[in-house]
């Protein structure tokens, strides 16, 4: 029996536009032409076509999908497994992305809501990285100290928030000056630096004992993002993040020799 491509289209439910194309692809041709030459689609090319709509919707391209199908030795269970694979990953990234989302409207809903202006008087350079916000929580969120950070971090209003900017601005116009001068990582002026950022942290997020403050800081050497949020790339120098993370490990160890 054969079938016209508006009755497939029907059958199918894809478009009329899309087995045209894929006719035109050579995934797809249908196996007669009516007299006036319309195409004419037999049961197999049914089948055919039930397996490349079962292989687009695991999101393969077409091009993978006509190389399985035109070679009868392809390895299809290889090619599910690969994408059996990357839709797990893809499946783990949602998930995490929902979470932040689900965090970003907590903060929204606290009613700290700023205007463009504002966000630049409030923030001016610093700028919260998405994908930077999904990978720290899937990093972090397991702890207790991530969860009350971002609990604390909902709660504060827009005047805390100008006063943490302006805290951390004047932090920052002090360390680069540090660095500039050369002074030592491990020198009185570079630790005091590194203690007055725990007690930033501490202050206004949650308590960061030197363990955790030492993890921070690896991490600003570790993922520019990080170190984008506490000085912003047109402020950076080439070592700074280092010279950080090296002051506050032996802020850390004198700490802990106390």
């Amino acid at each position: 029996m054969s079938y016209s491509v508006g009755q497939v289209s029907g059958f199918a439910g894809v478009t009329v536009r899309t087995l045209h194309h894929y006719d035109k692809a050579g995934l797809l041709s249908p196996s007669d032409r009516s007299p006036a030459g319309y195409r004419l689609y037999s049961d197999a090319d049914l089948a055919r076509l039930q397996q490349i709509l079962f292989y687009r919707e695991l999101g393969f391209p077409l091009d993978e999908i006509a190389a399985i199908m035109a070679d009868p030795d392809a390895d299809a269970l290889g090619h599910l497994r690969r994408r059996h694979r990357l839709l797990k990953e893809q499946i783990t990234r949602l998930n995490r992305l929902v979470e932040v989302a689900e965090q970003a409207m907590e903060v929204s809903g606290t009613g700290v809501e700023l205007t463009p202006q504002e966000r630049f008087d409030v923030f001016g350079e610093v700028a919260f990285d998405l994908s930077y916000a999904t990978d720290a929580h899937l990093k972090w969120g397991h702890s207790e100290g991530h969860r009350q950070s971002m609990a604390r971090a909902a709660a504060h209003t827009k005047e805390d928030w100008r006063q943490i900017m302006s805290e951390a601005a004047e932090w920052r116009r002090r360390l680069i000056a540090a660095y500039d001068a050369d002074e030592a990582c491990d020198g009185e002026r570079a630790m005091a630096l590194a203690e007055e950022h725990r007690g930033h942290i501490g202050r206004w997020f949650t308590p960061c004992p030197p363990e955790m403050h030492c993890r921070i800081a690896d991490d600003y050497v570790e993922d520019a993002r990080a170190f984008a949020l506490v000085v912003p790339p047109s402020e950076q120098r080439t070592g700074l993040a280092a010279f950080l993370r090296a002051a506050v490990h032996a802020n850390a160890e004198r700490t802990r020799e106390r």
